[in-house]
């Protein structure tokens, strides 16, 4: 895409991409035809763009291999406490970019490639997004193995393999249409599959109570199959693995004394059992209960728990005990955190393996667990948390019925001594709930089962100590606490946004790459007419890049010098994309009816993803391409407005418009977000907010200053308030002459001449039943919106503010979110110190 820079501009750029020493190219060059011409098997007249991309891919990967040997070494003989990062989405995208970054192979490999007479960016572009995630939690996971790798944590990311992520977006007609994500299609030659670890996972069966013990038998067998992908830390030398477990049929499945004859019959139902890793669950916020899913849960548990315990039992130092079936020391030498409810079966799972296969006690098993397992809470919606029908458990796993059954019945004890007669806690309290279809509460188990649970911002963790799990706040308030989330600034800075990386880092020094709060010396540089004009310059050339972008691959011109207005996350009623649609309407109709007025010219991007059952959001998605197809084709609007929807928003498309963007739109009903994490990837890439006081929203104010965000609408209490009152959408409506406007507009079928009745359901859920209270907010809203347009007109004071912005965001980097899980939870200290090269000798 980009014309390759001249020597002079190379050479300008400064050491953030890492130096090209001579040596290197040559040996990348070397190392490139080697693996075009041995790995891919082809020479430079058949050789396609995707041939040099694997030949690009394999080089940089054998620079990871050493060094991957060597962590794992180094981690044997020290045997630190092993970190495991248990979570159903890993969001990790492209991996090239990445691991040069973090190898400081950047500039060799440009340099390398430009000899060869090809771009580096356009390579780049082949390579497929790892999309095994739906959004925040799965990014978050993401970004948290990176910043484990970079402090020189012991940490293994643990998922599944899933054959198809996140189904790719297509917008026909203007509705959302699906289409299966394959991803491994071409073979991805980031991951190495390691069948000598395979192992096996039980379903179904019975238990059977002996004088000896428990056991669980007549079991149906998967096979769990490790691919291991490695996590390179930011220029230490550390890489640590991510181990995704992929779902094999035994040989002998279904050909046991089930199938006799059929032979043919049995080998195809093979795919049943292989189903299991076969898909991403494409719900974010929102519990699906079905059995595939349940399975999948317990997939990635059980395989992850017996790796554990392996490595536990065959480190060096675990027990003095020759077999070492001391478990003891077991928290002392391992931790879990689960990433929401969707693993929290590793607590009954750890409690089985425990007390039915290595005879512990049950009251000291129990101990053991508690101590190794952490709880992170992602959501306050109802509608996410995760219950389970029992009479399901009862099928799939019934020892582990058994268990919760124990082990809730312990707790309720526990709660009842404490508080004798309340009936209404005991039952608000347990982990099964009464009722026409028993159910099992996972968020409960986790809680009781963990050491710590943690929310993801300050709010949301005084939300989940003060009203999600309040009693059991009261119970054991020592276990709660907060761990705001944090971004990496590897990917979110360095890779997406090397202009303003290297501005700064002529300013400040190459520190805050490892050490985000290091931006605060950015303040010293607010009133600096170079830095600003460097910054303003910075964000106009993204902004080119991204309109030259959107003409290439959706044929849409935009105009580069008006406000890019960014709202890309999942769509959902509680984020609230339909108040940004009545925003792009209300500025239509100002335009229309007062044409020769001067406006502030804007493009309203919106992108992100409906799950496909999710009816309300799919509408949103064709309101507000209609809303576009009208606006964008209005004669009397011309430049001043156009409303763009993002096809197929994924982390590969976030590194591209996030840095191009000038204001980020956070505007979901306070006390609904937990935290939100693209908040902080558009401050850092230097966009001004429009926000609620919602998720991490709060600390960003606080950060920045609250006059340096666009903070407006009602607060936690506010809603609160509201909710007592009644909210009545009706009285909004009567009262707000433009919001009725609006309303009118799409009930009456402005935006859909051609099928007038298209958004009756959403205007019905707007004025009827909206639980997120959209028009309670619009009016500060489009006041705030006003505010604004007045900075954007003065880009010297916009800036300063961009600035201010981009010095106070160095508390959201995940560097500092880990930091603290590790010393606040896990128990571990970061480490500095990078691991010796593979090419110098070990210490």
């Amino acid at each position: 895409m980009a014309a390759p820079l001249s020597d002079g501009e190379r050479r300008k750029q400064i050491s953030v991409r890492g130096i090209a020493g001579l040596g290197d190219v040559a040996e990348v060059r070397k190392s490139f035809n080697r693996h075009l011409h041995f790995t891919l098997v082809k020479d430079r007249n058949v050789a396609t763009p995707r041939d040099y991309y694997f030949a690009l891919a394999h080089t940089v990967r054998d620079h990871l291999v050493g060094r991957w040997i060597r962590t794992q070494q180094h981690y044997y003989e020290r045997d630190p406490k092993r970190i495991y990062y248990l979570s159903l989405e890993f969001y990790m995208g492209r991996t090239l970019q990445n691991t040069m970054v973090n190898l400081g192979l950047q500039n060799a490999c440009d340099e390398a490639i430009y000899q060869l007479g090809l771009d580096l960016e356009e390579l780049e572009e082949i390579e497929e997004d790892a999309g095994l995630g739906n959004g925040g939690l799965g990014r978050l996971a993401a970004c948290f193995l990176d910043s484990m790798a970079t402090l020189g944590l012991a940490a293994y990311g643990y998922g599944i393999r899933y054959e198809f992520g996140i189904f790719n977006q297509k917008i026909v007609d203007g509705w959302q249409v699906e289409e299966a994500d394959d991803w491994l299609r071409y073979g991805n030659p980031w991951e190495k599959a390691r069948p000598e670890y395979m192992l096996p996972v039980h379903f179904y069966g019975r238990v059977e109570h002996t004088p000896h013990g428990v056991r669980w038998i007549d079991t149906q067998v998967v096979l769990a199959m490790p691919y291991d992908t490695p996590v390179p830390g930011y220029k230490n030398n550390t890489v640590n693995t991510m181990r995704l477990w992929s779902a094999k049929a035994p040989n002998d499945f279904n050909l046991q004394e089930f199938n006799m004859g059929d032979y043919i019959e049995a080998v195809l139902d093979r795919n049943l059992a292989e189903n299991i890793s076969r898909v991403l669950y494409p719900n974010d916020n929102f519990f699906e209960g079905k059995e595939l899913r349940l399975k999948q849960e317990y997939f990635v548990v059980a395989a992850t728990l017996q790796d554990i315990i392996r490595r536990f039992k065959s480190s060096k130092f675990g027990c003095r005990d020759p077999v070492r079936t001391c478990f003891e020391t077991f928290p002392d030498k391992v931790a879990i955190q689960l990433n929401d409810t969707h693993p929290a079966l590793s607590i009954p799972e750890l409690m089985r393996i425990l007390v039915d296969v290595e005879k512990v006690d049950w009251d000291k098993a129990w101990e053991i667990t508690k101590r190794t397992c952490a709880y992170t809470n992602h959501t306050v919606l109802p509608e996410a948390l995760e219950r389970w029908p029992v009479s399901m458990f009862e099928k799939l796993l019934p020892r582990h019925l058994e268990i919760i059954y124990a082990l809730n019945q312990m707790h309720l004890d526990h709660v009842a001594a404490l508080f004798p007669g309340d009936v209404g806690r005991l039952r608000r309290m347990s982990v099964i709930e009464e009722g026409d279809c028993k159910r099992i509460n996972m968020a409960h188990l986790c809680v009781i089962g963990s050491h710590a649970v943690n929310g993801v911002a300050r709010i949301h963790s005084d939300i989940v100590r003060n009203s999600v799990f309040k009693d059991f706040y009261e119970l054991e308030p020592e276990k709660f606490q907060n761990k705001t989330n944090g971004i990496t600034p590897r990917r979110w800075l360095l890779l997406c946004n090397p202009g303003l990386a290297d501005i700064i880092a002529e300013k400040i020094g190459e520190g805050f790459i490892t050490d985000l709060s290091q931006l605060k010396k950015l303040l010293e540089f607010i009133d600096n007419e170079t830095f600003i004009r460097d910054v303003a310059k910075v964000k106009q050339e993204n902004k080119l890049k991204f309109a030259a972008y959107l003409e290439e691959q959706y044929k849409v011109k935009i105009n580069p010098t008006s406000m890019f207005d960014v709202q890309v996350k999942r769509i959902h009623e509680y984020k609230r994309q339909l108040l940004n649609c009545l925003h792009a309407i209300t500025l239509y109709n100002r335009i229309r009816s007062n044409p020769s007025k001067s406006f502030v010219p804007r493009t309203i991007m919106i992108g992100g993803k409906a799950a496909p059952g999710y009816h309300m959001a799919k509408m949103i998605i064709k309101l507000i391409t209609s809303i576009g197809e009208v606006i964008n084709n209005d004669p009397y609007v011309g430049d001043k407005l156009k409303v763009i929807f993002l096809e197929n928003y994924r982390v590969s498309l976030a590194e591209k418009v996030i840095p191009a963007a000038d204001l980020s739109q956070q505007i979901s009903t306070a006390g609904t977000e937990a935290s939100g994490t693209g908040n902080m990837k558009f401050m850092v890439n230097g966009a001004l907010t429009i926000g609620t006081m919602d998720g991490a929203n709060v600390e960003m104010a606080e950060e920045a200053g609250e006059e340096n965000l666009f903070i407006f609408g009602m607060r936690v209490e506010d809603v609160e308030a509201l909710d007592r009152k009644g909210y009545n959408a009706r009285e909004f409506y009567e009262s707000l002459p433009e919001l009725r406007q609006a309303i009118d507009q799409i009930s009456s079928g402005f935006f859909s001449p051609r099928d007038p009745g298209c958004f009756k359901d959403v205007v019905n859920m707007l004025m009827h039943h909206d639980r997120f209270k959209v028009f309670a907010d619009y009016e500060a809203y489009i006041k705030c919106q006003g505010q604004v347009d007045q900075l954007f007109m003065d880009p010297r004071e916009w800036t300063r503010k961009v600035i201010r912005n981009i010095a106070c965001s160095g508390k959201f980097s995940s560097d500092r979110t880990i930091t603290e899980y590790a010393r606040e939870i896990w128990g571990v200290e970061p480490s500095a110190t990078a691991i010796p090269p593979p090419n110098l000798p070990r210490n």
